[in-house]
């Protein structure tokens, strides 16, 4: 039968071609190929290096955590000013006292510790004491497990009218406020000269200490961190101050691994 002329051909409509689609495979994980290994029943030897690779790559996962966590949070430092004016008097009338200002320990931790926990961080401290000098450090530690920390030792803070308690703990009070700031890598505005009585080795003052640690932890480049970390050390190591050489250590090698 003959078809009608100029008949629509209605059964030969284009149709669009298919999309391609790929499927995302997700990574595999030490701890995909740990729990695949359980499975097929691999050997004792081979599931114990299995999972210590596993314990690396969580390590390595929860270091990058961290440092990504400590940049955020350093993108949003607060401004935290002196609070307080202290005022010694001389035990002796004869002498001249002192008078500054500072911010207080509590003062420092209401402005750190909201914007630590925002950036899933936290931190405490541990002290020792081995004869009259006291170690305080300070660690700060992200949910994932990495942590890191400072140290700074002191004597006892026989300024002012104190008791041999009061002298231990006013020293305590002084290296947790400078420890943290230095392990959160941040300075008072300011900062302050409120440790007279604290002495933290002879040939450097704890003012300078903190200004060159705080160099340290705030060079923007390796190459600037390089520089101010050489010139930091060897300032302490003419003053024959160990403490700050470890401090300028440690900061250094947390801030390399920032940068790298």
């Amino acid at each position: 039968m003959a078809t009608a002329p100029n008949q629509p051909e209605v059964f030969h409509i284009p149709l669009p071609a298919p999309e391609e689609t790929t499927l995302a495979l997700p990574t595999p994980t030490p701890m995909m190929l740990l729990q695949q290994a359980i499975v097929q029943g691999v050997s004792i030897e081979q599931l114990e290096r299995l999972q210590l690779m596993c314990e690396r790559w969580e390590a390595n996962q929860a270091r990058k955590a961290y440092y990504a966590a400590k940049n955020a949070f350093k993108l949003e430092a607060p401004t935290i000013l002196k609070n307080k004016h202290v005022k010694i008097e001389p035990k002796d009338t004869s002498k001249r006292g002192a008078e500054y200002d500072h911010a207080t320990l509590d003062h420092v931790c209401d402005q750190v510790i909201p914007l630590l926990a925002k950036h899933h961080l936290s931190h405490d401290w541990k002290t020792e004491q081995k004869g009259e000098w006291i170690k305080v450090t300070c660690i700060l530690t992200h949910a994932q497990g990495h942590s890191e920390e400072r140290s700074l030792s002191g004597t006892p803070d026989n300024t002012g009218f104190k008791n041999p308690i009061q002298m231990i703990a006013s020293t305590v009070t002084y290296l947790e406020r400078y420890t943290l700031l230095m392990v959160c890598g941040l300075a008072a505005k300011g900062t302050d000269n409120d440790g007279r009585g604290v002495t933290i080795e002879a040939g450097l003052s704890e003012k300078r200490v903190d200004q060159l640690g705080q160099a340290i932890a705030n060079a923007n480049t390796l190459d600037e961190l390089k520089t101010v970390y050489f010139a930091a050390y060897r300032e302490a190591e003419k003053a024959k101050h160990t403490t700050a050489k470890q401090l300028f250590m440690q900061t250094a090698a947390a801030r390399k691994r920032e940068l790298q």
